[in-house]
C-alpha cells in the first residue's frame, strides 16, 4: 500500500505503510462480504431452533463426533476463522455464560438484523444512520420487555413457585434431545437448583455424572456428592459399603509404598543395613495409616493414590477409603461435609473432619459410585445420568445444564415473558407503530429492525414444517387485537392440525388458527433476562459488523513458518551468523 507524491523531475517515491503481502479490503464490498459471512454462519444453526429443531453432527479431525442442537456448542466446534463471523461466536458464548440459554436465538437475531440492513448498504445509505436507528429500536424493545414481563413469584406458595419453575425448565427442554422426558428432568433440575445456597446459586455445586447403559428414567438425583470409584486395589471388597453419620477425612497425600526407580543406587556395607532401609519405608507408611485410624474417621478420601497395603489395612479396621478423587468432586465434598483437605496426618484437628447422614457405595451400571447423602452443609447435589450412546448422554448433560441456568435465572429474577415467539411478535408490532411517528429514513430502519424480530416465530414454523406465512399472518391479526400480546406459535397443535387436514382431505380448514395459542396460559415461558440479553447482544453485534469498513489481512502472518519477521541489512547478517557458530559457543 503506497501513497504517491510528485517530486521535482517527475519522480514518484513509494512510501511503504504495510508489510509486503498485506491485503486490504474496504468500502461497501467489504462490508457486504462481512454480512454474507455472518449470514452463512447463522444458516448452520438456523434449523436447531425450537421443539422441532434438528441436531447437528460435528466431527472435527482428531476429535470425537459430537451431536448437539445447542447453539453455543455448535458455534464453538465449527472453528470459524472469518474475523467478522467470529462476532456471532462471541455473542453465543456470552449468551450461554450470562443466562445459559437462547444461544441460537441471539445468533439468528444478529444475522437477521444484518440481512435487513444489507439492501440499505447496497443502496449507499450511510451506515451510521442505520446503527443509530437500530440502537434506538433496541432500547425501545428492551423497555417494552421489562413492561410486558410478569413476575411469577409474588404472593405464591412454595408449591406454586416450584410448579412455575418446572414450567420454565420444561420450556427450555422443549427444544432438546430429552424433550420426551421433560417432565421427569424438569422436576429433577428444579430440585437440584433449590438445593443450592439460594444467596449465590453457584452452578458449580451441581455435578453431572454420566453412566452408559440403562434408560433415561433410571437417572437419579443425589442430595449431596457422588463420584465414581476410579481405582480399586485388592482388599476393597472387604471394606464396609455403608455408614450412618461417619466422620470423613479428606487428604492430599499418597498412602502407598514408593516404588524404587530402575536406576536407584543404595550403598550398604552389610545385608542388615539393606533390611533397615526396607523396614524404615514400611514404618513410615504404617505410621501414616495408624494416624489416620486414630482420627476416628470411617471414610477416608484422597486426591492421590491409596495403595493396596493401605486398602487392606483400612478394610481390616472397618474403614472405607477411596483414592484419586477428582479435584472438582473433592471440592464439592468438602463444601458439603465440612471436611478440610489435609496435607499431613501428624495432627489432624477435630474441626477438620467432615460428616454426613449416610454414606454408601452403590453399583450404577458397570461402575461403582460413592454417595454422601444428608450432608450438614449440603449446598451441593449430583445428577447421575443414564443412557445409551456416549454422544447421547453428552447432549443430555448439555440440555440439562441449559435448563439449570434457566431455573437459576428464574429464581434470581422471577419475571418471565411468553415464549413461542409471542414476545418477538409483540415487540415487532409496537416498533412498527412507533416507526410511523418517526420522520425521515430512520422510519425504514426501525421497520427493518421490527421485521427482523419475526425471524424467531418464522423459524419455529419452518422447523416444524408449518406454513410460516399463514401462521405469522394469524399472529399479526391476534397481536393487533386487544389482549393478544401473549399469542405465539403452538408447534404441537399446528402439526396435529396438519395431520388432521391430510386425513380429512382439507375439510378441517387451515392450519394457521390451530398453530396459534396463548403461550402464557399454556405455560410456555422464558425468563425475561434471556430475551433482554439476546436483543441487546444481537443489536450490539450487528452494529459492530456494520461499523467495520476496512479489513487488513496479511496471509503470510497466518503461516507459522513465517511468524517471525525476516531481519534485513546488518541485522540479517547477525541472525545468519547465530545459526552457525553461535550454537557452538552456546554449549561451552
Amino acid at each position: 500500500m503506497a501513497h504517491p507524491s510528485m517530486l521535482p523531475g517527475g519522480m514518484t517515491p513509494q512510501v511503504i505503510l504495510l508489510r509486503e503481502g498485506t491485503d486490504t479490503s474496504q468500502g461497501t464490498p467489504q462490508l457486504l462480504s462481512n454480512i454474507n459471512a455472518c449470514l452463512a454462519v447463522a444458516d448452520a444453526v438456523r434449523t436447531t431452533l425450537g421443539p422441532c429443531g434438528f441436531d447437528k453432527l460435528i466431527h472435527a479431525q482428531g476429535a470425537e463426533a459430537t451431536i448437539s442442537n445447542d447453539g453455543a456448542t455448535i458455534m464453538k466446534l465449527l472453528s470459524i476463522v472469518h474475523p467478522a463471523a467470529k462476532t456471532l461466536t462471541d455473542i453465543a458464548r456470552s449468551q450461554d455464560s450470562e443466562v445459559g440459554d437462547g444461544t441460537t436465538t441471539v445468533v439468528l437475531l444478529a444475522s437477521e438484523f444484518l440481512k435487513e440492513a444489507k439492501p440499505f448498504v447496497e443502496d449507499g445509505v450511510p451506515v451510521q444512520a442505520i446503527i443509530a436507528a437500530y440502537r434506538t429500536a433496541a432500547d425501545l424493545a428492551i423497555s417494552w420487555v421489562n413492561k410486558l414481563a410478569v413476575s411469577i413469584g409474588e404472593g405464591s406458595t412454595d408449591a406454586e413457585k416450584r410448579a412455575m419453575l418446572e414450567k420454565c425448565a420444561g420450556t427450555s427442554l422443549n427444544s432438546k434431545l430429552v424433550n420426551h422426558e421433560k417432565e421427569f428432568f424438569a422436576s429433577m433440575i428444579v430440585e437440584a437448583v433449590l438445593t443450592l445456597d439460594q444467596r449465590t446459586l453457584d452452578h458449580r455445586d451441581i455435578g453431572f455424572k454420566k453412566v452408559q447403559g440403562g434408560h433415561l428414567r433410571e437417572s437419579f438425583l443425589v442430595d449431596g456428592v457422588a463420584f465414581k470409584k476410579t481405582f480399586s486395589y485388592a482388599g476393597f471388597e472387604q471394606q464396609p459399603k455403608s455408614f450412618e453419620q461417619p466422620k470423613v477425612l479428606a487428604l492430599n497425600i499418597e498412602l502407598e509404598l514408593k516404588a524404587e526407580r530402575d536406576n536407584a543406587e543404595v550403598r550398604i556395607t552389610d545385608p542388615e543395613a539393606y533390611q533397615r532401609v526396607v523396614d524404615a519405608e514400611w514404618n513410615v507408611i504404617y505410621e501414616k495409616l495408624d494416624l489416620c485410624v486414630k482420627t476416628g474417621a470411617k471414610v477416608i478420601v484422597s486426591r492421590l493414590a491409596i495403595g493396596d497395603l493401605a486398602t487392606q489395612y483400612f478394610a481390616d479396621r472397618d474403614i472405607f477409603c477411596a483414592g484419586r478423587v477428582p479435584e472438582e468432586d473433592m471440592r464439592r465434598l468438602c463444601k458439603s461435609t465440612g471436611a478440610v483437605v489435609q496435607t499431613s496426618v501428624s495432627s489432624v484437628p477435630v474441626e477438620a473432619m467432615g460428616t454426613c447422614e449416610v454414606f454408601e457405595e452403590r453399583q450404577v451400571g458397570g461402575e461403582r459410585y460413592n454417595l454422601f447423602k444428608g450432608c450438614p452443609l449440603s449446598k451441593s447435589c449430583t445428577i447421575v445420568l443414564r443412557g445409551g450412546a456416549e454422544q447421547f448422554i453428552d447432549e443430555a448433560v448439555r440440555s440439562l445444564e441449559d435448563a439449570m441456568h434457566i431455573v437459576r435465572r428464574a429464581v434470581k429474577n422471577t419475571s418471565v415473558v411468553p415464549g413461542g415467539g409471542a414476545i418477538d411478535m409483540e415487540l415487532s408490532r409496537r416498533l412498527r407503530e412507533y416507526a410511523r411517528s418517526v420522520a425521515g429514513k430512520a422510519q425504514l430502519f426501525i421497520n427493518a429492525f421490527a421485521k427482523a424480530l419475526e425471524i424467531i416465530p418464522r423459524q419455529l414454523c419452518d422447523n416444524a414444517g408449518l406454513d410460516a406465512t399463514d401462521v405469522l399472518n394469524k399472529l399479526r391479526q391476534k397481536h393487533a387485537q386487544e389482549g393478544g400480546a401473549n399469542f405465539g406459535v403452538d408447534v404441537r397443535g399446528g402439526m396435529n392440525a396438519q395431520f388432521q387436514q391430510r386425513n380429512d382431505g382439507g375439510a378441517s380448514g387451515g392450519v394457521g388458527s390451530s398453530a396459534v395459542i396463548d403461550t402464557y396460559k399454556s405455560y410456555v415461558w422464558e425468563p425475561s433476562a434471556v430475551k433482554l440479553h439476546a436483543v441487546r447482544a444481537a443489536c450490539d453485534a450487528a452494529c459492530l459488523v456494520l461499523s467495520v469498513d476496512e479489513t487488513v489481512r496479511n496471509p503470510r502472518s497466518e503461516d507459522p513458518q513465517n511468524s517471525m519477521p525476516a531481519m534485513g541489512g546488518r541485522g540479517g547478517g547477525r541472525g545468519r551468523g547465530m545459526g552457525g557458530r553461535g550454537r557452538g559457543r552456546g554449549r561451552r
